[in-house]
């Protein structure tokens, strides 16, 4: 579980609404009554809360969801998956049994319809569930939430557990929504903020070898390793450029920018003060994956103290590396909205591609 130990993967979502003063006993009473169940049997999928610490404690007994001022639980979603292959076997069979049983060539197309119902339901009734969890930690204070999932699926799943639940919508947390609405404008060749960011940050990286002068926090540490993506157009026009080594000072990731093309996911390490932090940064949804926290403190497995202070610990390490990467980055849009980016640093930007 990332939040406890590990690499931490997560989507960063805003909460819109007020919490009632009774909020504490209200998200008590809802997470256990949206809690997981087993799924029914014949179903495709399942899903609801469980603890962070134990996801067999769908009843949230023996672990509190309320650590500080943070809610911290899982999603679990259990699913069958019928292998397409077999279904198709299984159907095949039940419908050349029906024609030599009618003694036709062909069935129609509702008796087509009623055969594939009743074999997937079969085949799901035989197949074991697979489960999936996903971590939540909602800052209540901040009104903010880190949700430990990406596909689309999932994604969908979770947000709407999350408003039936809380009764409160969430909204992706992009950090040039944040701030002026120009801050989303997109540039003549299509591209957005976040695509240029990453651009952006690999030159003031390497113009100052290896850190970049944040006004306000000083210089921070930042270097792009081992991996670089970069993409150019659309659907099948698409093209992608993927750089990989201990560092991502490749020749071909730089030629593929001075062709037009926009990087699409880095992986930084970034160093503040004496911490190291190291992550991918998907720039077109600003989603981490395969976060590196610094080495923290040892705390005991065995007691429930020791459990918050490194979900604790942790999170604010979590917390304070998104701080420095969003002042990091509104730095940037200040600096892109107003004459000197055009005046002063594309300039210097083409510079240090053509060296």
């Amino acid at each position: 579980m990332g939040f406890l130990k590990g690499t931490l993967s997560f989507v960063r979502y805003r909460i819109a609404g007020n919490l009632p003063s009774d909020f504490r006993e209200f998200s008590d009473r809802q997470l256990k009554r949206f809690a997981f169940q087993e799924p029914l049997q014949g179903g495709e999928k399942s899903l609801g809360w469980t603890s962070l610490e134990n996801p067999l404690d769908t009843g949230f007994s023996h672990v509190s969801h309320s650590v500080g001022d943070y809610l911290a639980f899982v999603l679990r979603i259990d699913r069958k998956v019928v292998p397409p292959s077999l279904l198709m076997i299984r159907i095949l069979e039940r419908e050349k049994k029906l024609q030599e049983e009618k003694h036709r060539k062909k069935l129609y197309k509702n008796e087509r319809e009623e055969i594939r119902n009743a074999v997937l339901l079969s085949c799901l009734s035989q197949i074991p569930p697979t489960p999936s969890f996903f971590e939540v930690c909602w800052n209540l204070s901040e009104g903010t939430l880190l949700f430990g999932g990406s596909g689309k699926k999932v994604l969908e799943d979770f947000e709407d557990l999350f408003k039936r639940t809380f009764q409160l919508k969430t909204a992706p947390l992009l950090p040039w929504e944040s701030g002026d609405e120009s801050a989303e404008k997109r540039d003549d060749d299509g591209s957005t903020a976040g695509l240029d960011f990453l651009s952006w940050l690999w030159f003031k990286s390497e113009e100052r070898g290896g850190s970049i002068l944040v006004p306000g926090l000083g210089d921070v540490g930042l270097i792009f390793v081992r991996r670089l993506v970069l993409f150019s157009g659309e659907g099948e026009y698409a093209e992608t450029v993927t750089c990989q080594g201990m560092h991502a000072d490749l020749r071909e990731g730089k030629a593929a920018l001075r062709e037009g093309k926009k990087i699409r996911e880095a992986r930084l390490r970034v160093d503040i003060g004496t911490e190291q932090w190291e992550c991918t940064l998907k720039a077109e949804t600003f989603r981490y994956q395969s976060m590196r926290l610094p080495v923290t403190m040892k705390f005991s497995e065995e007691d429930e103290a020791g459990m918050e202070g490194r979900f604790l610990e942790r999170i604010h390490l979590v917390e304070m590396f998104l701080r420095t990467v969003d002042r990091i980055f509104q730095h940037f849009l200040e600096l892109r909205l107003s004459p000197r980016w055009e005046g002063e640093e594309v300039p210097r930007i083409q510079k240090w591609l053509e060296e």
